[in-house]
């Protein structure tokens, strides 16, 4: 089980990029989202809320599919800064910051509305500017999605202050 304590991978993005509805933490409307490592693998834990629904007592695949997007650039963002053997911040260049250059999503069986989400991914590959992650939900212990992200770090100069 990953530690829910600590810095998560999102406290690390500069306050100006820190605003996406899925993993901003300074988006008060957004699912902020919160990614820490175990070993090789980083997971998030999140529950939707109520409304959340597609049929009655399932997950909306919208919101599986931008958990997954949202979850899949922190694990690409993270997994640079530990391909260059250093620890993530956000302040010291290059500072890296991850959005979506592919997202392939396949639904393998109904996600449960209620349960908490458990979403693991790893980094796959990393070919200079891209990074292929390998995420999953896992609900009490099945594996009902899994993704395919292609992430892209966001060159330096785009990252900089606001």
């Amino acid at each position: 089980m990953a530690s829910d304590e600590g810095p998560a991978i999102q406290d690390y993005y500069p306050d100006h990029l820190a605003h996406c509805y899925g993993c901003g933490r300074l988006n008060e409307h957004g699912y902020r989202l919160r990614t820490r490592w175990e070993g090789d693998e980083a997971v998030t834990r999140f529950t939707p809320s109520t409304f959340s629904t597609s049929f009655p007592g399932f997950v909306y695949g919208g919101l599986l599919a931008s958990v997954l997007d949202c979850h899949s650039t922190a694990v690409a963002a993270s997994g640079l800064y530990r391909a260059e053997g250093r620890e993530i911040d956000r302040d010291t260049p290059p500072v890296h910051r991850c959005v979506t250059g592919t997202l392939s999503v396949r639904f393998e069986r109904p996600t449960p509305l209620g349960p908490e989400l458990e979403v693991r991914g790893v980094v796959d590959s990393i070919d200079g500017r891209k990074v292929r992650v390998l995420s999953r939900v896992v609900v009490e212990g099945a594996v009902t999605v899994r993704a395919d992200v292609v992430a892209l770090d966001v060159p330096e100069g785009l990252v900089g202050e606001g």
